[in-house]
């Protein structure tokens, strides 16, 4: 941390003792009005199927049915707002800067309790409402709402403890008056009720007090200036709401330029906070414009970049990478299940930004692109767009190599992370993630957990965990706990030459191993189909660990150095031989608890056995033959 973080963190720390014994009375209010409603004929355009979707996770909702990271639920008609269903505990009453979140044997397990409390299925059963006009969702929600508000009083309890939290419950209370917009008993609930009103002001008092700092001023910041802003600009209804307001904006202005290069890829290099951030920013533009409130265009034309990276990067099926972290977290939830977010977000990118002619084409509905473009002012800002889609980004480091038959590779040259803690970054230099028409074929593992289960934190973050070298055992970087890296593999990529028609072709190197160098090749020959990948390691000789994860729909029968990867995309058996270095001894792990290893994870909270071919051996960075070649063909 520099000085001025520390002086904001001490600052912080004398305001939370203040606070303890002084909690005052939000201002008196009279005459509130809500006046960003959606305009006429927004809900009438959300398209059928989408909405057939959304009420049937809102009934199911209604029954008292949802899962969160793996974890099912059947107890939200009447929920326990502090309960956490996967340890059984609760989270402990008091002063919420007490309550030790991070401790699961005393609070359970967080991110369980805290997710309903984003309220965004709650935004769900309005959204639900506002299509059928069918009163019972509205009373749900008003029921819930009022429910949260009675058991959460402000700075009480675990839901006053994170920033991300108040920020992402306000823009979900801004949906769920707007959506509620017509019920009769929308303005008891809301501008008439003075408890509702002392909460919405105390989350933006709080907002204002305790910004994310420094080091940690990474895709929470942006959460919470949009929720912020958001109600600054639908509620503003309190004597600071414009300050709330101008703060809030400055403050998403200045980072969403920090947290994004200007090739438009998320600086985290976790594809899933890329998502969430676009998410948000959209969500603040909408308010933004539908309040009169000018939004400066360096914001629109991140979001247009952050669109366009986004259309660059899926393959086929419009999968982006499986890249850093990923906690499920969106920004705005007006969706039932089985919508795409990917494409999602590109369909309100195309209606607000318009698309180009490279662009996928986006199949799918949704019910969010309706109505965030019926907000959101279409005219984009004036911005020299990429005239032919981009394959290598190169601030960010990532390069995308695609092939005949949609082959696609994820190739990761890019620096460790996001600020000095690289928050959540993985220690996956190097590392490729390949499909085959969408199906992960060398897969990215995923993330999994947080907080509770350190070893699965370090396995699912780990050099051994992604398909790259391991050195002695060690990790490319060095963490200092779930959420900091005290030394960071630095990497460059040398070639990336991802358009050439015949061979599209990648190299990079990190330092990440002391005295010694790792160097990876890539080439995808199109007239072969095939993908070769060559490791070279410079410096002294060590033990070595080359590791190639399989994807969860991938069987593989090794004999020798040889694997035959087979699956079935659509009803079709599909394959693929992995010849493998034959310096190194193979051996396939599934499954595997002591340490782990051969584990996906496809959400948070998730995960499941799947194939590791891993080989060992040691290499000798001073002999010529200090090379190991992989080979991955793929047939038909």
């Amino acid at each position: 941390m520099g000085p001025q973080e520390v002086g904001g963190r001490v600052g912080d720390a004398v305001r939370r003792r203040r606070w303890r014994s002084t909690l005052p009375d939000g201002p008196s209010v009279t005459g509130a009005l809500f006046t960003a409603v959606l305009p006429a004929g927004a809900i009438a355009a959300v398209p059928p199927d989408a909405a057939k979707r959304l009420i049937a996770d809102a009934d199911l909702l209604m029954a008292g049915h949802a899962e969160y990271f793996g974890v099912e639920r059947d107890d939200l008609v009447d929920p326990d707002w502090w309960y956490d269903p996967k340890t059984g505990r609760r989270a402990p009453w008091g002063y919420a800067f007490d309550v030790p979140y991070r401790d699961e044997d005393a609070a359970g397990d967080i991110k369980q309790i805290w997710e309903l409390s984003r309220h965004q299925y709650l935004t769900v059963l309005a959204a639900a409402y506002a299509i059928t006009g069918e009163e019972r969702y509205a009373e749900r929600v008003a029921e819930h709402l009022r429910s949260w508000w009675a058991a959460n009083a402000p700075l009480r309890g675990a839901h006053w403890i994170s920033g991300i939290e108040l920020g992402i419950r306000l823009i979900s209370w801004v949906w769920i008056r707007r959506l509620l917009d017509g019920w009769p008993g929308v303005t008891g609930l809301f501008e008439s009720n003075p408890v509702a009103l002392q909460q919405i002001w105390h989350h933006q008092r709080w907002l204002a007090a305790f910004p994310s700092r420094g080091s940690s001023a990474n895709n929470h910041i942006i959460a919470e200036a949009a929720g912020q802003f958001a109600a600054a600009c639908a509620f503003g209804w309190f004597p600071s709401s414009a300050r709330w307001r101008a703060d809030a904006l400055r403050s998403l202005e200045l980072h969403l330029r920090s947290n994004t290069f200007e090739s438009g890829l998320n600086r985290e290099l976790a594809t899933e906070y890329h998502g969430l951030v676009l998410e948000l920013g959209l969500a603040a533009v909408a308010e933004g414009d539908a309040a009169d409130v000018p939004v400066p265009d360096s914001i629109r034309r991140v979001l247009l970049r952050k669109t366009d990276a986004l259309a660059a990067i899926v393959d086929n099926r419009l999968r982006p990478p499986r890249q850093g972290d990923a906690d499920d977290g969106h920004g705005l939830i007006v969706d039932g299940a089985g919508t795409d977010r990917w494409a999602s977000l590109l369909a309100t990118g195309e209606a607000v930004f318009g698309r180009l002619e490279w662009w996928p084409t986006v199949t799918g509905t949704d019910v969010r692109t309706p109505l965030l473009a019926a907000l959101i002012r279409p005219a984009a800002p004036p911005e020299a767009r990429p005239a032919t889609r981009p394959a290598h980004f190169a601030d960010a480091g990532l390069t995308i190599l695609r092939g005949p038959s949609e082959i696609w590779c994820r190739c990761d040259g890019g620096p460790h992370g996001f600020l000095s803690i690289a928050a959540h970054a993985h220690a996956d230099a190097l590392s490729v993630e390949v499909r085959h028409d969408g199906v992960d074929i060398l897969a990215d593992p995923g993330t999994y957990c947080y907080h509770g289960q350190p070893e699965w934190r370090r396995y699912f973050r780990s050099t051994l965990g992604h398909n790259t070298l391991q050195l002695d055992g060690t990790d490319q970087s060095v963490s200092g706990g779930p959420f900091l890296w005290t030394r960071q593999a630095r990497t460059r990529v040398l070639v990336a030459n991802p358009s050439d028609a015949d061979v599209a072709r990648w190299c990079a190197e990190h330092d990440g191993y002391q005295r010694s160098v790792h160097r990876r090749r890539v080439e995808l020959s199109a007239a072969n189909q095939e993908l070769r990948v060559v490791d070279e390691v410079r410096g002294l000789r060590r033990a070595a660990h080359l590791a190639f994860h399989l994807g969860p729909a991938i069987t593989a029968d090794l004999v020798g150095n040889r694997a035959v990867l087979t699956w079935t995309r659509d009803g079709e058996d599909r394959s693929a031989v992995l010849d493998l270095p034959e310096q190194l001894s193979w051996r396939a792990h599934r499954g595997e608890t002591d340490p782990p290893l051969g584990w996906y994870s496809a959400g948070f909270g998730r995960k499941e056995p799947t194939t590791t071919l891993l080989g060992t051996g040691s290499v000798d960075g001073a002999a010529p033959s200090g090379e190991f070649t992989t080979v991955l063909r793929f047939r038909g």
